[in-house]
């Protein structure tokens, strides 16, 4: 044809930019005519997030819930420390 068509680009991260692996790159009409196997990836967030960010993601959820235990057992160890104090008091 004597016009050229716009090159597509690769789709990419939706947080770290990257480019997303094992996703063809295609303008958005010819997008829909792909097979939905060839759409994404098998992974939670795969076609949106990029493996690294969904890793990363969960990293960050696992170490704020251990955070939370860490603080709780804390709290614990501090009030039973202050427990044996109050009831040393009473001297007669």
């Amino acid at each position: 044809s004597l016009v050229k068509k716009k090159l597509p680009k690769k789709p990419r991260c939706g947080d770290s930019g990257r480019v997303l692996n094992g996703i063809p790159a295609t303008r958005p009409a010819d997008a829909g005519r792909v097979p939905k196997s060839h759409r994404s990836v098998s992974r939670a967030y795969g076609g949106c997030l990029s493996g690294k960010s969904v890793r990363d993601r969960i990293v960050r959820a696992f170490l704020i819930e251990e955070q939370k235990c860490v603080k709780q057992v804390l709290a614990e160890k501090m009030s039973a420390a202050k427990e044996p104090k109050t009831k040393k008091k009473g001297k007669h």
